[in-house]
């Protein structure tokens, strides 16, 4: 990291370096954009991957973390932090032009703390509507209802954006039309089946193919990360179950696993080992119905029935070990809240054979179907330096090439004692995106096994303090997901409450980068290609 150092000041020569957890660099606003394409260029190892976009109200000023990292070694970490010089208009210039997922995630700031982007082309507000009074993750925030009243009235969709753009070095207000004036447009969405979730897709044709895709989400938003903040951390756990609630589970772990280690928690082995067998499962159980809702979105509703039925057996595990099917509330801080009961192993050894068997199953009679193979080979074409300025990571990054599971670059809990395959393809289309989700049901099966036979006694949760609180600091934990990566930040003031809690959507990289993949396919394709993401829309609507 000396070099990197030695980078960043030959760069920004003010900028303020801090040995935290991650490298941590502040630089003024009208600087940030520099420092991050100085790194994003460095040859040697380019910084080409952003990891978290945060917006922070900081007190007196309002500010931007962004956590990056490399695609070539993902483990290798930088913070960048930010100031907007003004509170009452703060100005940050934009990093869309380095990397693409920061164009949902600027607009996630702007709606939710007010942070304006200079040279960012669509600063419309993402989650809220545009005549939304207030900006909620502001200290100052007035949540009075009377203020934004409930309408059941629908209102005309405006297709053009309000933006703020440098030219010859002043800044103009302007705005920008979304689609073409003589454009034809329908709506996919926000009903459900289609979608994956209360998702709005405005989609201009070119007879039935797909000119451009215009994202809307915040339909079933729920405020999660402001409610956080007036919340002890044990009270907080259960807002990760209903994210991605079907990786419930993982996500939890993840942020009992950023508590811990704020807190220098220490975790049983026992504890240790159930975690990491029950997160398989779930992996297995999140890429069972990812399988079968895809299926069904290419028209084999008896595929769609037989991966049902197979995870239907997983389920029955957790209801035993916990009482929970979908929201299984297993982790907690310091542990797991049920120890595995007396038939755990045997039920979870017998699930693995019969697993083995049903994929090849599936091998047989779906996944060599021609018209399934029509559907998928060739189709919604992502290459690898699009997936990573995207920030497309799980089983749908992996399908165009990146090496990006955190099991492997960033070990967690116990996952660097046991051996398994990062499963990676090239081609980059939706079918290698069908076929490394059944590839990763077999590593996960495989991780299962190795551990099943081996949990150590002991005890299940370490004891912790009925009130706990976090010393002052940012503290960061990132983890994998059946859908990709997952990531948690903590700012502490030093209160048994979070002064800003922060989860990287998995799920909002996979939504970003359809407008692009599915350009210039058929209308017919855009469900199987939202198939082949396997998005989860709670994950988004934070």
């Amino acid at each position: 990291m000396e070099k990197i150092k030695k980078l960043i000041l030959d760069t920004v020569k003010d900028a303020v370096i801090e040995e935290k957890q991650i490298l941590t660099v502040t630089v003024s606003w009208d600087k940030l954009h520099l420092l991050a394409k100085t790194l994003k260029d460095n040859a040697e190892l380019p910084f080409d991957f952003l990891v978290m976009l945060t917006g922070v109200d900081r007190g007196e000023t309002l500010g931007v973390n962004y956590l990056i990292s490399s695609s070539t070694d993902i483990s290798v970490e930088v913070i960048l932090k930010t100031d907007a010089a003004d509170r009452e208009n703060p100005l940050i210039y934009t990093v869309t032009d380095l990397y693409e997922t920061a164009h949902l995630n600027e607009r996630e700031a702007f709606a939710l703390l007010g942070i304006r982007f200079i040279n960012n082309p669509d600063m419309r507000r993402f989650f809220l509507n545009s005549d939304w009074t207030g900006f909620p993750l502001r200290k100052d925030y007035d949540p009075n209802p009377e203020l934004n009243p409930v309408s059941i009235e629908s209102k005309e969709i405006i297709d053009i954006t309000p933006r703020i753009m440098e030219v010859d070095g002043k800044l103009v207000e302007d705005t920008a039309n979304i689609f073409e004036a003589d454009d034809y447009i329908i709506n996919i969405g926000p009903q459900h089946p289609s979608t994956h979730g209360v998702m709005h897709f405005r989609t201009a044709l070119d007879g039935e193919i797909i000119k451009k895709i215009d994202v809307h989400s915040g339909y079933i938003h729920r405020g999660i990360e402001k409610l956080s903040e007036n919340l002890t951390y044990p009270q907080i756990l259960h807002f990760t179950d209903r994210l991605d609630y079907l990786s419930a589970n993982i996500n939890r772990h993840g942020l009992c696993m950023c508590v811990e280690k704020a807190g220098e928690i220490e975790v049983p082995e026992r504890a240790q080992y159930i975690r990491v067998i029950m997160d398989e499962l779930q992996r297995i159980s999140s890429h069972l119905l990812a399988w079968a809702a895809m299926t069904n979105d290419l028209g084999a509703t008896t595929a769609f029935i037989y991966g049902m039925r197979e995870r239907e057996h997983i389920l029955e595990i957790f209801d035993k070990t916990c009482g929970g099917r979908l929201i299984i509330n297993q982790n907690v801080i310091g542990g797991v809240m049920f120890d595995i009961y007396n038939e755990f192993q045997q039920d979870v050894k017998a699930f693995i054979p019969y697993m083995r068997e049903k994929l090849k199953e599936y091998d047989r009679f779906f996944s060599h179907n021609v018209i399934a193979l029509g559907r998928m080979i060739g189709i919604g074409n992502m290459t690898k330096e699009e997936t990573i300025s995207y920030a497309v990571t799980g089983p749908a990054g992996r399908a165009s090439g990146w090496s990006c599971d955190i099991r492997k670059h960033q070990p967690y809990s116990i996952y660097g004692q046991v051996d398994f395959k990062e499963v990676i393809r090239t081609e980059g289309d939706s079918y290698a995106r069908y076929l490394n989700r059944l590839d990763e049901i077999e590593e996960s099966l495989h991780i299962i096994e190795q551990l099943i036979d081996n949990i150590p006694a002991g005890e299940i949760c370490a004891k912790t303090k009925a009130i706990i609180k976090l010393p002052v600091g940012e503290f960061y934990q990132r983890i994998e997901t059946a859908k990709g990566e997952f990531g948690v930040f903590i700012e502490s003031r030093g209160e048994k409450q979070p002064w800003r809690l922060k989860f990287r959507s998995p799920s909002m990289a996979l939504v970003s980068i359809m407008p692009l993949i599915c350009k210039d396919e058929k209308l017919s394709d855009f469900i199987g290609i939202g198939g082949s993401m396997d998005y989860v829309i709670p994950d988004i609507d934070r």
